[in-house]
């Protein structure tokens, strides 16, 4: 399906006075999917389908330590942890992210630019791609909060202004993924429909939102109807495992009681032929940090 926009039509309503779903109007996967690169196309129709694309092992185990020890490093420095970049886990007092990682480390901008991350994304969303948002998420045992379901093109949409789902995100496991240390859980063929939540944005609302949701969370009974139809799956696997998601798919994860911490690197590419504009349901659009204003192609 072919629709015209201008940068002001809003195809996503969200943030009104009820619940409303939407049909998507974008396609899941923006290039040919017999079109040769990284994901075979089996892949690529299995992301059409489903949303996601789970792949065992992106990096290999010497790249697992580099990173997560830039992690470790990163959170433990008092400068970082005193960065407006850094979120901090409401009872613990734990850092529970450090965003647009990919600016402050060099090891995590080169992962980035990996044609191994970079190259999917490119493929997925047909067209140079620009870093919209990265982060680092430490989940360490006993009590980590998790992240309760949400789409997170919802938000994008609503609060940084990205018009078009045409946003994919990777989630790249530094520690083992358990099924009992919060991981990732995603709704399959969720991202057909766009969910627009009810209520107004408030204002800064990201410096709430980031710690505990609470604008842009679906309903019990939306929720409890799209996980009867599209069921849950619970991704798990080693460390270097990644997960490729689109930005529409529900989602989220539950609290890690157990002794096994769980962390990952984030990272957003949203097309170059996507670029934000003004928020399409907030008063205010979020800092850089969060939502990216720079939109220089990754190399």
């Amino acid at each position: 399906m072919t629709v015209t926009i201008t940068t002001d039509t809003d195809l996503y309503p969200t943030r009104g006075a009820t619940e409303v779903a939407t049909p998507r109007l974008d396609p899941a996967v923006w290039s040919d999917l017999d079109a040769p690169g990284p994901i075979a196309p089996d892949g690529l129709r299995a992301f059409d389908r489903d949303g996601f694309l789970a792949i065992d092992r992106l990096i290999g185990p010497d790249e697992v330590a580099v990173y997560h020890r830039e992690l470790e490093r990163l959170t433990s420095d008092p400068e970082i942890r005193a960065d407006e970049r850094s979120i901090v886990e409401p009872k613990s007092k734990e850092i529970r992210s450090v965003f647009e990682v990919h600016r402050i480390s060099e090891v995590f901008a080169a992962l980035v630019r990996d044609e191994r991350v970079v190259g999917r994304a490119r493929q997925i969303l047909g067209s140079d791609v620009y870093v919209h948002q990265s982060r680092i998420n430490v989940k360490p045992g006993f009590g980590a909060s998790g992240f309760y379901w949400h789409s997170d093109f919802e938000t994008w949409h609503a609060e940084d202004g990205l018009p078009r789902m045409r946003t994919v995100s990777v989630s790249i496991a530094l520690t083992e993924n358990h099924d009992t240390n919060g991981g990732l859980m995603i709704m399959p063929g969720s991202h057909k429909t766009f969910l627009g939540c009810a209520g107004a944005t408030p204002k800064d609302n990201y410096k709430k939102s980031l710690q505990m949701q609470d604008a842009g969370t679906p309903s019990d009974e939306a929720l409890t109807r799209m996980a009867s139809e599209h069921g849950i799956r619970l991704f798990t696997g080693k460390a270097g495992s990644a997960t490729w998601f689109d930005c529409n798919a529900m989602h989220g994860s539950g609290d890690n009681i157990t002794p096994f911490p769980r962390s990952n690197v984030f990272i957003v590419f949203n097309s170059v032929e996507n670029t934000a504009v003004e928020p399409f349901a907030a008063p205010v659009r979020r800092p850089d940090y969060i939502g990216a204003r720079d939109f220089t192609p990754v190399r």
